[in-house]
C-alpha cells in the first residue's frame, strides 16, 4: 500500500478497494427505488473512498478499510439526499398496502397472503407484485411517522430533555420488543429474506440463488416484509383511536 517513498499509494488503494465500493453499493440498492442507477451510487462511492485515503494520510488511527466503509457509505447516502428516492405515488401505494395488510390481519389473525392483499386492493396479483418491485424504497421507518395529528414534530418535543435524546426514545424497550414479535410472526420465507439480507448481509442476487427464485422476486419478498413490519409496529391502518402510532405520509427516509 506504500510506494518507494514510503507514502500511501493511492492509486493502488483505489484499485485494492474499488470492489468495497460496488459490495456497499449492491447492499443499498435493496432498499432504494428502481430508479436509483447503481452506478451513481459506485461513482459517489469512489469520491468517498478518494476523500478516506486523503484523510487517512493525516493520522487517522482507525484501520483504513473500517473508516474507508464509513466514507464511501456517507458519500453515496449524501448523493441520494440530493435526489427524491420515492415517487409520492408510490409512497401511496405503499401505505395502501400497509393499511390493507393490517385490515386483513385483524380481521383473520394471522399474516394476509399476496393473493388476499391484491384481492383487497382490487388489482391483479401480478400488479400487486409489481407495486412491491417498484417500491424497493419503501423504509420501515420514516421521520413523519412520528409526527402527531396536530401538527407537532415528535423530535422537536423531545430534543429538549437533556435524559434522553431522540435515539433513544425511538430505541427503548418497548419499540424493539414490538419489532422481534412483528419479525417472528412473518411468514417464514420473508423471514429467511430478511435475515439473509440483515444479518448474513447477502444481496438480493446472492439471496435468490439460495432461495431458487430471481432477484425480482426477492426484492418483492423484501418490500413485502416491510410493509408487514410498519403495519405491525407503527400501527399502520389502525383505525383513529385504537392508541397506534399514526403519521402523516413519508417525505423522507429516516435511514437507510
Amino acid at each position: 500500500m506504500y510506494d518507494a517513498a514510503g507514502k500511501l499509494d493511492k492509486g493502488h488503494l483505489v484499485e485494492a478497494y474499488a470492489s468495497l465500493v460496488k459490495r456497499i453499493a449492491f447492499q443499498l440498492m435493496a432498499k432504494l427505488p428502481a430508479s436509483v442507477d447503481v452506478d451513481d451510487l459506485i461513482q459517489n462511492g469512489m469520491i468517498g473512498l478518494l476523500d478516506a485515503i486523503g484523510r487517512y494520510e493525516e493520522g487517522l488511527g482507525a484501520q483504513f478499510e473500517t473508516y474507508a466503509v464509513q466514507r464511501i457509505r456517507g458519500a453515496m447516502l449524501d448523493g441520494l439526499r440530493e435526489n427524491d428516492w420515492l415517487p409520492r405515488s408510490l409512497r401511496r401505494d405503499m401505505r395502501r398496502i400497509e393499511a390493507a395488510i393490517h385490515a386483513l390481519e385483524q380481521q383473520h389473525g394471522r399474516p394476509p397472503s399476496e393473493t388476499e392483499l391484491a384481492d383487497s386492493l382490487g388489482v391483479p396479483l401480478a400488479e400487486y407484485q409489481q407495486m412491491l418491485q417498484d417500491a424497493r424504497g419503501h423504509q420501515l421507518v420514516y421521520f413523519e411517522d412520528f409526527a402527531e395529528g396536530d401538527g407537532e414534530d415528535y423530535f422537536e418535543r423531545h430534543l429538549g430533555q437533556p435524559e434522553a435524546n431522540p435515539l433513544v426514545i425511538l430505541e427503548d424497550a418497548d419499540m424493539r420488543a414490538n419489532l422481534v414479535r412483528a419479525i417472528d410472526d412473518l411468514p417464514e420465507r420473508e423471514k429467511l429474506v430478511m435475515g439473509l439480507y440483515y444479518d448474513e448481509e447477502l444481496n438480493l442476487r446472492e439471496i435468490g440463488e439460495v432461495l431458487g427464485v430471481t432477484e425480482s422476486r426477492v426484492c418483492q419478498l423484501h418490500s413485502q416484509a416491510v410493509a408487514r413490519l410498519r403495519a405491525r409496529v407503527l400501527g399502520v391502518g389502525a383505525p383513529a383511536g385504537s392508541g397506534a402510532r399514526r403519521g402523516r405520509p413519508p417525505k423522507r427516509p429516516a435511514q437507510i
